[in-house]
């Protein structure tokens, strides 16, 4: 069964200015395009356009429900990353306690979101 890791953009908002492209749907569907192509090259493979509600400040002590456009991408995983094998998997040193390593500090959509790994079991 393939796995999947997926990430999720925000939707462009307006066309930008293209060669060839005059009307406005013809500049938002060409930046659109734009958009799909680079995250291709990336080996994103696109899935669909969502509407989500989101719940944010209005003023000081109010909230509204705003709507964001968002693209889901997805790719599959490495075969590697889904099924390790006992010859892949690296073996721990046999008296020595290794440190966790920290996970790499990341802003928002720079990298695919996914769930963090489950602690091993203590032996």
């Amino acid at each position: 069964m393939s796995s999947y890791e997926y990430t999720v953009i925000p939707a462009p908002a307006r066309g930008e200015k293209t060669r060839g492209a005059r009307s406005g749907i013809e500049r938002f569907a060409a930046t659109l395009a734009d958009v799909l192509n680079e995250m291709a090259r990336d080996g994103w493979d696109y899935v669909r356009a969502e509407t989500l509600p989101a719940e944010e400040r209005s003023g000081l002590t109010s909230r509204t429900t705003v709507y964001h456009n968002l693209l889901v991408f997805r790719r599959p995983l490495a075969q590697a990353e889904e099924r390790p094998t006992a010859a892949t998997q690296p073996q721990p040193a046999p008296a020595e306690s290794q440190p966790e390593p920290e996970p790499p500090a990341r802003g928002p959509f720079s990298q695919p979101m996914r769930a963090a790994p489950k602690p091993a079991a203590p032996a």
